[in-house]
């Protein structure tokens, strides 16, 4: 009696590698991240803070008549784009300093898919917050209508709103691409504030720099962005500025972390 054996219909199926997760679900995890461990949560209302800190300060040092809703959201946008960036380095140097790459590389071994997650991450935060700010410029406008206080319109203009956009998604994927730079939270976060004030410093003290420093300081092109009616003349400033202190920084930050062996 000879027995024949059978394989299970199903033997192919289990071996089959099993389909990776979309981007969007990669998105998401990143900014789970955000939220997992109580300094980040606390860095993020801090951030939301900044924007309700500065209604007062509106209130009462602007004129009456130029208090208007445009001029809350954009002050709103001060502090919160100061520490923006300082997201985008923690969103990529905490998975070195905590060890969590290893699990991140293992469950996504194509690198390339987790800088675009990290991305886009940091692109809804920087939206998020940039809309919140909004949220607390009505707020402020509101509360300066009731005491008083305000006089101006309650109109913000579209532009204005897109290009705060702008900065505040500019401003984190900056802080990314340093973050990725250099991998080490203290190093990134310092070279982030200190490099571009260097170049803003020596482009006031040294003439020949002057022209060239005001297409590369990001203090001067990104500031154009919290202003209604931004000129073509600025915006090619913008572009070139960004091209410096984002681009090349991300290109070479995604090399070094495609190449950087996991501990």
């Amino acid at each position: 009696m000879t027995a024949t054996l059978t394989r299970p219909a199903t033997a192919h199926a289990d071996l089959a590698e099993p389909p990776r997760p979309s981007l969007a679900r990669l998105t998401a995890v990143e900014l789970r991240k955000t939220t997992d461990t109580r300094s980040g949560r606390w860095l993020l209302i801090l951030v939301a803070l900044t924007a309700v800190a500065m209604m007062p300060v509106v209130l009462y040092t602007a004129p009456k008549g130029e208090q208007s809703l445009g001029e809350f959201f954009v002050a709103a946008q001060l502090g919160v784009g100061l520490l923006l960036p300082v997201l985008g380095i923690l969103a990529v140097t905490t998975e070195w300093s905590q060890r969590t790459m290893l699990s991140t590389c293992l469950l996504v071994p194509d690198r390339h898919r987790v800088v675009a997650a990290k991305l886009l991450g940091g692109a809804v935060l920087g939206a998020g917050f940039a809309l919140a700010g909004l949220a607390a410029a009505v707020l402020g406008r509101a509360a300066g209508g009731l005491l008083g206080r305000s006089g101006g319109g309650w109109t913000v203009e579209p532009s204005l709103v897109a290009t705060v956009l702008l900065f505040a998604v500019a401003s984190v994927l900056m802080g990314t691409a340093f973050g990725m730079l250099f991998m080490n939270t203290p190093l990134a976060v310092v070279l982030y504030f200190l490099l571009p004030t260097l170049w803003s410093t020596l482009g006031a003290m040294v003439g020949r720099l002057e022209g060239t420093a005001k297409w590369l300081d990001t203090h001067r092109t990104l500031d154009a962005l919290t202003h209604p009616g931004v000129t073509s003349g600025e915006w090619a400033r913008v572009a070139a500025s960004l091209a410096v202190w984002l681009l090349l920084p991300l290109a070479a930050g995604t090399v070094r972390l495609a190449r950087r062996e996991v501990k």
